[in-house]
């Protein structure tokens, strides 16, 4: 069951201070990896599963930085319904960063490509 939060994750090389976005199939707009919690797993480990999921990366909790940064999401815009009962109108979103030098990505069926950016583009 799809646990009621999501998660934001930043890809970042801070050597030459580049961020990944990607780029979704379902609809035209470039994102940062972003997932939702299933059943009673913990933001970081929905982190953990997205990463693996949406770019085949295998990353160590310990170098997953949980960010100050939160904001709320309204369900609707998640799922498209009421999920969690009529009186859940929005969300948490809760947002990481994770340092990478060299990897290499293989995209899920989620997104189209990726882009190393930087910051102002990002």
């Amino acid at each position: 069951m799809r646990a009621p939060y999501q998660t934001l994750t930043i890809l970042y090389k801070k050597n030459n201070n580049k961020y990944c976005i990607f780029y979704r199939n379902s609809h035209p707009i470039w994102q940062f990896i972003s997932g939702g919690g299933e059943d009673n797993e913990t933001p970081l480990e929905t982190v953990i599963r997205e990463i693996k999921e949406e770019t085949s990366l295998i990353v160590d909790k310990k170098i997953i930085k949980q960010l100050d940064s939160r904001t709320t999401i309204p369900v609707l815009n998640v799922t498209g319904k009421y999920t969690w009962g009529p009186n859940v109108y929005v969300i948490p979103e809760y947002t990481f960063a994770i340092e990478i030098d060299n990897c290499d990505i293989r995209l899920s069926n989620e997104h189209k490509e990726y882009r190393w950016v930087e910051y102002d583009e990002a």
